[in-house]
């Protein structure tokens, strides 16, 4: 395919199936590492199982506001 050439249809496919296996990642990967952290930081601070509930919720948080995002993105495409 040249640069100039249109996007196939095949193109598209293969974008939303890596998106669909993208999605996933994007919602686990900030929640085990905000708990993650939380974890350590609670052990260190003595503070359990505050900042591990905490950092946990707001990993949640991110999680969907980028799965949100990239969605939008996607539907606004032509």
């Amino acid at each position: 395919m040249a640069p100039g050439d249109p996007p196939s249809k095949d193109s598209g496919t293969v974008k939303q199936m890596a998106l669909a296996f993208e999605l996933p990642f994007m919602l686990v990967g900030p929640v085990v590492l905000g708990g993650a952290i939380g974890y350590f930081l609670d052990r260190w601070l003595h503070t359990k199982p505050l900042l591990l509930i905490v950092l946990g919720i707001l990993g949640v948080i991110v999680g969907v506001m980028d799965a949100v995002k990239i969605a939008g993105a996607q539907d606004k495409k032509p």
